[in-house]
């Protein structure tokens, strides 16, 4: 006799109780659901799956399409596959690495590709692509036993494979194939490759750029735009981790298991020193500056950045006087609201720029003047009586996502001004086919420092999240070629010593949050991390502005 279940489908808000052995696919064309773009995954008790998930149990069932995260990551992963499958069909010995975002795409390489890379080579590649999406070629994900699945990335020739589950100490993994083809990716994937009606390749600086559309916008691809600073600072970042011989999660974990994280600690937080003393020393040898502007994205440091430059401009013959943006907030009541009736505290006019502009003009001028101080629970600027005036020596320090926006300090001469930009760019992969998202590094920074600080749950930091990447892709990353030099937050142990502060409030999520989606992705994101003791991070350590300990005063 046949066991039935009962089904919520949240998308059409129907309950129905059906025998089990359904599949999400099935389910979907049975109940006629349509979204306004193809079904390509479910939310499952608010836990992803793909299509061809069975139900043999009561469950609530969301489906989704490109325009939710989790459909457009699954996108995303399936566009990494049928790339390497074209590269590996077209040149067997080459070595795809799947690097970082940028210019609305994923940066790519190939090694041993035999020859230079050329235009050529890259319409070539996207001519095989766009074969195997006609093809229509089904994605299978086959779980099988760990040591089984080593054997097959082995076989394959996929070394960067199997020295992940090194560490992970799981029974059973899941491996993908297409066609002749198998890889290895930490999310699920597209039903098949015909679901992949949009995407490009296109040369770009040495290497080749993979873009497939934004979840807002799934029917459009978005202009490509050259950024040479970004460009230059993921690639030194490279160069670093190249020499460091740390480009994957996996050598990171050799390291800790050998004992050596604390060197790898003390080269990184000298290198951030370094990078900073040479910031000072192009300040000073820029000439007549007075006002140092630093800008970044959520949780990118530049709080630190910004107490530690300081040291360094006061070493070289400077009285640095740091200010925060955030004092120069307009009255609550004034403050713009969103198309949703939600404050907007992201935009430029959520700042006094009257009074900001006025402020500026007088210290440069040599006048002493008060600062404001911004009540973050009254909603109200209090005046304490602090005042500043400039000493000759004296050099403005200033804080703020909008510091590179033109119309902050366009009261001010440029010579007068030195632009930094400030954010968390890893170039560390989980293996050369599952880059790191450097939203995730920052998300998982603002969790902790959230949950530490703030009083804010997970839960509350995960809800937030969309509202603050739109945010920073309307009022700070417009202006971060505007910068004179950028400077990357990021350090190569960070995500080991972030593990355990954050999965202890990621475990808290509950399964009944939609968020709990995204909360379980980052716990197993973490899981391939082993943990680092914070016990050898300096108190000047950009980490200690998430985890504590910091000799800095926030």
């Amino acid at each position: 006799m046949n066991k039935n279940v009962i089904i919520y489908f949240e998308n059409n808000n129907t309950r129905k109780s059906l025998p089990i052995g359904f599949n999400l696919k099935e389910l979907a064309e049975r109940e006629n659901i349509k979204l306004k773009y193809p079904i390509v995954g479910a939310l499952v008790n608010n836990s992803v799956r793909d299509l061809s998930c069975y139900i043999y149990t009561s469950s609530v069932i969301n489906y989704f399409d490109i325009t939710s995260i989790h459909g457009r990551a699954m996108y995303e992963r399936s566009a990494y596959f049928i790339l390497f499958k074209a590269v590996s069909d077209l040149y067997p010995n080459a070595q795809l690495r799947i690097m970082h975002s940028i210019s609305g795409g994923k940066y790519c390489e190939l090694d041993n590709l035999g020859e230079p890379l050329s235009r050529k080579i890259v319409e070539q590649i996207k001519s095989r692509m766009r074969e195997i999406i006609a093809l229509d070629l089904p994605f299978e994900r086959v779980k099988m036993l760990t040591e089984d699945a080593v054997a097959e990335y082995e076989r394959h020739g996929l070394t960067d494979k199997f020295e992940i589950f090194k560490y992970r100490n799981k029974i059973f993994t899941s491996v993908y194939k297409l066609d002749d083809k198998i890889n290895y990716y930490y999310g699920f994937l597209l039903p098949s490759t015909g679901y992949l009606t949009l995407f490009d390749v296109e040369y770009y600086e040495n290497g080749l750029l993979l873009k497939i559309p934004y979840s807002k916008h799934p029917d459009r691809l978005s202009p490509t735009r050259k950024l040479p600073k970004l460009f230059s600072v993921y690639q030194d970042y490279k160069k670093w981790t190249t020499y460091l011989k740390i480009p994957h999660v996996y050598n990171l974990n050799d390291k800790i298991v050998k004992g050596k994280v604390g060197e790898l600690i003390k080269i990184s937080e000298a290198l951030h020193e370094k990078l900073l003393a040479n910031i000072a020393d192009n300040i000073k040898q820029k000439g007549d500056v007075k006002m140092v502007l630093i800008s970044g994205p959520s949780s990118s440091g530049k709080t630190t950045s910004c107490k530690r430059l300081s040291i360094q401009l006061s070493i070289i013959g400077y009285h640095p006087v740091q200010i925060s943006l955030d004092n120069f907030f307009v009255e609550r009541d004034q403050n713009p609201r969103d198309k949703n009736g939600n404050y907007d505290f992201e935009c430029l006019e959520a700042l006094d720029i009257k009074l900001f502009h006025s402020t500026m003009e007088r210290l440069i001028a040599g006048e002493e003047v008060e600062l404001p101080y911004f009540n973050f629970v009254t909603g109200k600027k209090e005046w304490r009586g602090e005042t500043i005036k400039l000493q000759e020596n004296s050099i403005l320090v200033l804080e703020g996502i909008h510091c590179l926006n033109p119309r902050l300090t366009d009261n001010i001469s440029d010579d007068k001004k030195y632009k930094i930009f400030v954010s968390a760019l890893t170039s560390l992969s989980i293996d050369n086919h599952n880059p790191i998202p450097t939203t995730d590094n920052r998300l998982i920074r603002r969790i902790v420092r959230d949950s530490k600080y703030r009083n804010y749950t997970a839960l509350d930091t995960i809800r937030r999240w969309p509202s603050v990447r739109l945010g920073e892709e309307r009022n700070i990353f417009p202006f971060q070629e505007n910068a004179d030099v950028m400077f990357n937050s990021s350090l190569v142990c960070e995500l080991g010593v972030l593990k355990p502060h954050a999965v202890q409030v990621l475990k808290d999520v509950p399964e009944t949050a939609p968020e709990y989606a995204e909360a379980k992705r980052l716990l197993k994101f973490l899981s391939y991390f082993k943990t680092i003791p914070e016990k050898d991070i300096p108190s000047t350590s950009i980490l200690r502005e998430f985890v504590g300990g910091s000799n800095f005063h926030y």
